[in-house]
């Protein structure tokens, strides 16, 4: 049995675990896909602390080092729920961490740090397009669109870190927002603005995908009243983000939006399980505040086991 189990191996997941370590106690970090978190997608990071510029892998990857070399066991499969044991072993609350993979994990405390995964528009269609026309990262299919025309819908930080590295690829860039202005950094969109092979569009409402032959070809919108559609080769979405905490919702409060209603303690509705990182109900989601998060979550799971003693 570990005194930690950490659900999620992003910043938060992983900070947690290097200050749980660093307490003494024994921990297991759970991750279903990357170590490293959404951060990894990110070929330049420029507002961690400490980093004038960093690659996102180049920083997960730290990251996981340095938990590791503390003593972290870590293992990639997906969670699928957490069972609480009030009266086990020895007499105190203990969990049960199980995964879709078949497996399941013993943890005197669980500290929550799913993340985030990508918001999509709900469009018919949508889902069966993904990895075939819609994409989410330029680095891993800015390459397929070498030459081409290609969509990016949104106009936040995330769209415009994957627009400025498909400028240089592409032949044309459409920006497509649905508020009246977009909501990057100044610094982002100054970048931007000034290629000759970026096209802008706000104040539009995206209507369908278009789609010959199984193939996408184009996307309808609505733009002062009138529907246009702008044809391409590919679409990148970056309209937000969204949690994944349903599995653990009989453990942890969910707000109207499905983030874990924790405040800045991580403390759960359930003694023993703290959610740390983006998965949390807050007002600002960056790497930042994700490894603060992963640190207080693990002081205090720490402070709980030691209460337990």
């Amino acid at each position: 049995m570990h005194d930690i189990v950490v659900v999620g191996g992003g910043p938060a997941g992983l900070t947690a675990a290097i200050y749980g370590l660093r307490n003494g106690k024994s921990v297991l970090v759970i991750e279903k896909n990357v170590f490293g978190g959404q951060i990894v997608n990110s070929p330049n990071v420029e507002n961690i602390p400490g980093f004038a510029s960093v690659s996102g892998d180049e920083f997960g990857d730290a990251m996981l080092e340095q938990a590791m070399g503390q003593g972290a066991e870590v293992t990639l499969e997906e969670v699928t729920g957490v069972e609480v044991h009030p009266a086990g072993k020895g007499g105190g609350t203990y969990f049960t961490v199980s995964t879709a993979e078949g497996s399941s994990y013993e943890g005197r405390t669980v500290i929550l740090a799913t993340g985030t995964t990508h918001r999509l528009l709900g469009l018919p269609g949508e889902e069966d397009l993904i990895g075939e026309g819609i994409s989410f990262c330029a680095v891993c299919d800015g390459d397929f669109y070498a030459n081409k025309t290609v969509v990016m819908i949104g106009g936040g930080n995330s769209a415009f870190v994957e627009a400025n590295l498909l400028t240089g690829i592409v032949d044309k860039l459409i920006m497509l927002q649905d508020l009246p202005f977009f909501t990057a950094d100044k610094k982002a969109q100054d970048q931007l603005l000034a290629n000759d092979n970026v096209e802008t569009h706000l104040g539009t409402k995206i209507l369908n995908y278009e789609v010959e032959d199984g193939k996408l070809i184009g996307v309808t919108y609505e733009e002062d009243g009138e529907t246009k559609t702008a044809a391409c080769d590919g679409v990148f979405l970056a309209v937000g983000l969204v949690p994944e905490n349903d599995a653990f919702a009989g453990v942890a409060q969910l707000d109207k939006r499905g983030y874990f209603e924790a405040g800045e303690d991580c403390l759960t509705k359930t003694p023993g399980i703290f959610a740390a990182g983006d998965c949390r109900s807050k007002t600002l989601r960056q790497v930042a505040t994700a490894c603060s998060d992963g640190a207080q979550a693990a002081v205090e799971a720490c402070h709980y086991l030691d209460g337990l003693s």
